[in-house]
């Protein structure tokens, strides 16, 4: 292996543990959804299967991205020196691009935060990207 070689496994390595505090990060963002965005009396105006999916799909999700931080964190050397590892890289990438789409279409980017988050998931796309290119 060349140094040039150790140097780039390197720099894909530190990109997986940035993923993985990424992803931590926003498993607690999403824990407090509840609180930031008052869901306890917005939701209440659903129906009880609609608040319930909700609240399920976010604590779901919040799962996804642990797992995906805890994957990031302590099997870096594999996803970017495997196939499997670089498939998984390129699936997550492909969902913070989708996320990217979503954010404009549903938000726009007329406030300052929806152009913040769409930043986070651009940088989400791009972390993920990297060791695939």
């Amino acid at each position: 292996m060349t140094a040039k070689e150790i140097t780039g496994e390197s720099m894909k390595n530190n990109l997986m543990i940035i993923g993985g505090i990424f992803h931590l990060g926003v498993a607690v963002f999403h824990l407090f959804f509840w609180r930031l965005f008052h869901w306890k009396k917005d939701l209440a105006s659903l129906t009880f299967i609609n608040r319930a999916v909700m609240q399920i799909l976010n604590l779901c999700l919040t799962f996804v991205f642990i797992a995906v931080a805890f994957i990031s964190l302590f099997y870096s050397t594999e996803l970017v020196t495997t196939n499997l590892g670089l498939v998984i890289c390129v699936l997550i990438s492909i969902f913070w691009f989708l996320r990217v789409v979503e954010q404009i279409f549903f938000f726009g980017l007329k406030k300052r935060s929806s152009v913040i988050l769409t930043i986070l998931c651009i940088a989400g796309f791009v972390i993920y990207l990297m060791p695939v290119l």
